[in-house]
């Protein structure tokens, strides 16, 4: 099926099932510990051996020598795998990096073995045997420091220019010019990057924790060298994911050549600091943002530069793209620079580019607000646009931000707000409030799917589409039971497999919104299928109440399945209309915190998020969702750090006691609002993406809320209280 023109009525606008707030019909198998990940999937690979990963011990070099010898002779070793004894090896498109390094190391605790044995304990111990020597080179690690030698990135988004940025900024009679700095954080997801493979001949099936089944199996085959029907990704259920599980990463390779030297299945996790170092963060930026308005609030000119860095063949963190969609203006720039550090791999994180693009803009719109005594609320509105201020013939298919900034003030109480900062007390803390704008695109990608009717009226549903906690199982089966007409339980989900059509996968807040479109492709021809079967003209049959009826005549839908299961499957593309719409997400982020006068501790107090996502398709799910993302946004406005070693090259703190994530303690009352949505130009569904959009704007809000208890401006995250304390106001 081809999404082409705008949707029109279709099933899912009954709103029956869909639309509803619905618990994840997989809660249940999650709490009781009966839902199997990764490294749980025993059954499927019984007597599974134990791998451990040895990493890289310098972060740039080559390996002079290995001697397994000691290793191998250890008690229950069964192999030691490396670069050496794993022939060649080839690179997956979605990695910088090799996944096993030897004898080149580009990054530290990039993998450079794996001990197999009986136990887990007998792996780590004989782990410690290998001899390695190193010929280490002195690697760059200090993007400040690299920043001067940082050129324009040879793909992806160039720079862009609209009208006369230079000549309009200088002439604007109110400027801002600030730069902004955003450090390397971690996904910090609780499960392990975590894999079992186990070989059939020339065929591998890895177990895995990957967001992108059919990326994974292409990568994998690549890497590998066979063809990619030889490969077989299963990833039902993923304990989280955040960007960081995208991509193929060492584990799952490891555990495929381990089980193919050992003859045996095999189990690999990596260790948190092997997830830290060894695999992919979201890099730290450097952003510089210059702002020109008239005395009325008006802005003149925008322009917002970036710099991150990557290993060599690496992208940037691609901070600056909201700026070209988010706010009016005739004289615009952006740029990029990339610079090639030493470190682990950056790659893409929770809301990549929007999220630390938006810690440095929001703030930089909250300063200029000041600059112009305008409240800041205001002067968004003021700047607001409903074309793309780039290319003004091409409209928004939605944008309610103005409704989102006005109805989160109303909720949140905004008229409270002092203007002038450090004006409130409640005993020791200095109280303040923040606001900042949400901003993620919405993206549609080619999704499918396959479903079954069986003749007990069971609609089973398969695709490779992933569960990484966002409620997939649940937004899929309501489509089924809305597009089928049953009930839920009528429905079965099965996710994960690349035995099943290719989806959309999870991430880019581009899954809910094309997995279940693809859903709504196939349940369309089964529905025509089953209308034949059953003599009805496929454009009058309505499908209800586990009926299908036309007129007077009503046939129970399992009828159609009494000489067999009636098959279907379809996939959704798309045609232009991103092209001829710009397609977005929008909301605001309001916050009040408290700073302590005296020690400059930060605690938030309440959060407020106004979404406008297009249809919600759970908003119980989405809620969560929501909430999960102005979490992560407290982590990344408040602790999230990964500091770097500068002699060695190594983040230091690669372990969940030192890499400081929110905790319950940390988190006040959470409020969520979704403004009542439908967007026909983007997908059947009329929905978008809302997952990532909780994250934008959150750590801006709460910087812009601290600068309103103190008057402080911090423009460095995090927002430690060694930033706050000489600036705190005197108390008497």
């Amino acid at each position: 099926m081809k999404f082409s023109t705008p949707a029109t009525t279709n099933p899912i606008d009954q709103l029956k099932i869909v639309g509803r707030p619905t618990d994840r019909i997989d809660g249940p198998l999650k709490t009781t510990g009966t839902a199997p990940y990764a490294y749980e999937q025993n059954k499927a690979a019984p007597h599974a051996a134990y791998g451990h990963v040895v990493g890289a011990a310098i972060a740039k070099g080559r390996i002079a020598s290995i001697d397994t010898s000691a290793a191998r002779r250890a008690p229950g070793v069964l192999a030691v795998v490396t670069a050496e004894s794993a022939g060649k090896l080839g690179k997956g498109k979605m990695n910088t990096a090799k996944l096993l390094g030897g004898p080149d190391i580009e990054h530290y605790h990039q993998a450079i073995a794996l001990v197999v044995a009986e136990t887990f304990e007998q792996a780590r111990s004989a782990a410690q045997l290998l001899d390695v020597k190193y010929v280490e080179q002195q690697g760059v690690f200090d993007l400040a420091r690299a920043k001067g030698g940082a050129t324009k990135p040879k793909e992806g988004k160039p720079d862009s220019k609209t009208g006369n940025f230079a000549g309009a900024y200088a002439h604007a009679p109110v400027r801002l010019d600030a730069s902004y700095t955003t450090p390397d954080q971690s996904h910090a997801m609780m499960e392990p990057h975590a894999s079992i493979a186990a070989w059939e001949g020339d065929k591998v099936t890895v177990w895995t924790a990957n967001q992108m089944v059919d990326w994974g199996r292409g990568d994998l085959a690549r890497t590998l060298g066979i063809p990619k029907d030889k490969v077989r990704i299963v990833s039902p259920y993923i304990g989280g994911g955040f960007g960081g599980k995208l991509f193929v990463r060492a584990e799952a390779l490891l555990a495929a050549l381990g089980a193919r030297a050992a003859q045996r299945p095999v189990k690999v996790a990596l260790a948190r600091p092997l997830m830290i170092n060894n695999t992919t963060h979201r890099p730290a930026t450097i952003q510089r943002l210059r702002i020109g308005a008239t005395r009325d609030g008006k802005i003149t000119a925008i322009g917002h530069e970036s710099w991150s860095g990557d290993l060599k063949g690496g992208q940037p963190e691609t901070a600056v793209m909201q700026t070209r969609l988010l706010y009016a203006g005739p004289n615009r720039m952006t740029a990029m620079r990339l610079a090639v550090l030493d470190l682990p791999e950056g790659n893409a994180m929770r809301a990549p580019g929007e999220a630390p693009g938006m810690m440095a803009l929001e703030i930089a719109m909250d300063e200029m607000a000041d600059k112009l005594k305008m409240d800041p609320i205001v002067f968004r509105i003021l700047n607001d646009t409903k074309v793309d201020p780039e290319k003004p013939s091409r409209p928004f298919s939605q944008r309610r931000l103005i409704d989102c900034l006005r109805t989160g003030a109303v909720e949140f109480g905004w008229k409270e707000r002092s203007a002038q900062p450090g004006m409130r007390r409640d005993g020791r803390w200095l109280v303040g409030m923040g606001v900042a704008t949400a901003f993620r695109n919405n993206l549609v990608m080619q999704s499918a799917a396959r479903v079954r009717l069986d003749g007990n009226g069971i609609v089973t549903v398969e695709t490779d589409m992933t569960d990484i906690g966002t409620g997939s199982y649940t937004i899929i089966a309501q489509t089924a039971a809305e597009m089928l007409g049953v009930t839920l339980n009528k429905v079965v989900v099965r996710l994960g497999d690349s035995d099943f059509p290719v989806s959309a996968g999870s991430g880019g807040q581009w899954g809910g919104n094309s997995s279940t479109a693809g859903v709504y492709a196939a349940c369309v021809r089964l529905r025509q299928a089953i209308a034949v079967k059953l003599g009805f003209d496929e454009k009058e049959a309505r499908f209800s109440d586990g009926q299908v009826t036309q007129g007077e005549r009503s046939v129970p839908l399992a009828a159609a399945a009494y000489h067999g299961d009636v098959v279907a499957e379809d996939h959704m593309e798309y045609g232009d209309l991103d092209k001829k719409f710009q397609q977005s997400t929008f909301g605001a982020h309001f916050v009040e915190v408290g700073v302590d006068g005296d020690t400059g501790e930060v605690r938030v107090r309440r959060m407020l998020a106004v979404c406008a996502a297009g249809r919600i398709l759970n908003p119980k799910a989405a809620r969560s969702q929501v909430i999960g993302a102005m979490t992560m946004g407290v982590g990344a406005a408040l602790m999230e750090e990964l500091v770097v070693d500068q002699r060695r090259g190594f983040f230091v703190n690669h372990d969940l006691a030192s890499y400081e994530v929110p905790v319950h303690a940390d988190i006040p009352h959470q409020d969520v609002i979704f403004l009542d949505e439908t967007d026909p130009t983007s997908s059947p569904m009329k929905a978008k993406g809302v997952g990532e959009l909780g994250i934008c704007g959150v750590a801006a809000a709460i910087a812009n809320a601290v600068y309103n208890a103190t008057g402080v401006r911090v423009r460095d995250y995090p927002l430690t209280l060694d930033k706050l304390l000489r600036g705190l106001p005197v108390t008497g």
